[in-house]
Order: structure tokens, then C-alpha cells, then sequence
């Protein structure tokens, strides 16, 4: 897995925040073989398929970066002290399929974007 980081500017800098591409796809369309993949099998000029994919391979990066925070956060907020029902490391780390050692990371993290995002 992944550490749990924005993705680096191509340019150099800090971290690049682009709209993602929308995720679009309609199951009635969908062709009786189930092989399409939003429609990027039907886009035969090699320029415009390169475009979209592309488009939609960073949509899928900056979808998962975000989902990588949430679970930071998530553990961060049940590891935290001061809840009754807190969990160990170990049980956060067999809830989110990591190691104990990820999962201590993934607190701090966590805790790191929760101190950032301030009280809300």
C-alpha cells in the first residue's frame, strides 16, 4: 500500500490539487459483453483515448489519496485516548487490513490532518 501522501507535482513544487475527471458510466448502455470501461473502449482516435484515460487514471490517484486520509482519520479517531471504546493499534490494524506497524502510521496521520483540519 502506498505511504499516504498527495501526489507530487509533475512541474516540481508542492503537492498538485486538480478537479478529477468525472467518473461516468451508465449501466444501461453497457453492451451485452460487460467489457466496457467508461466507454474508453469505444474511443478510437488514439489522441482522445490517451486524453480520457489519462484524465481518469488521476481521477482514480486523487480519488484514492483522499480515501487514504479519511482512513488516517478514521484511526486516528478510534485510537484516540480520550474515547471509551477506544482500540488498540492491533485491532485497527485487522480492521483496516494493514500491519500494526502501518496502522501506527496511518495514526499519526491521521492525527496530523485532524490537528491541521482544526475543530469543526
Amino acid at each position: 500500500m502506498p505511504e499516504p501522501h498527495s501526489a507530487p507535482d509533475p512541474r516540481g513544487g508542492g503537492p498538485r490539487f486538480r478537479r478529477p475527471a468525472p467518473l461516468l458510466f451508465e449501466p444501461a448502455e453497457q453492451q451485452g459483453d460487460g467489457e466496457q470501461f467508461f466507454d474508453l473502449d469505444a474511443i478510437t482516435d488514439p489522441h482522445e483515448l490517451l486524453e480520457r484515460s489519462t484524465e481518469l487514471a488521476l481521477a482514480f490517484r486523487a480519488a484514492a489519496d483522499r480515501a487514504v486520509e479519511f482512513q488516517a482519520m478514521a484511526a486516528a479517531q478510534l485510537a484516540d485516548p480520550k474515547r471509551f471504546d477506544r482500540l488498540s493499534d492491533a485491532a485497527i490494524a485487522e480492521r483496516g487490513d494493514w500491519a500494526e506497524d502501518y496502522a501506527r502510521k496511518m495514526i499519526e496521520f491521521g492525527q496530523e490532518l485532524l490537528t491541521d483540519r482544526g475543530p469543526q
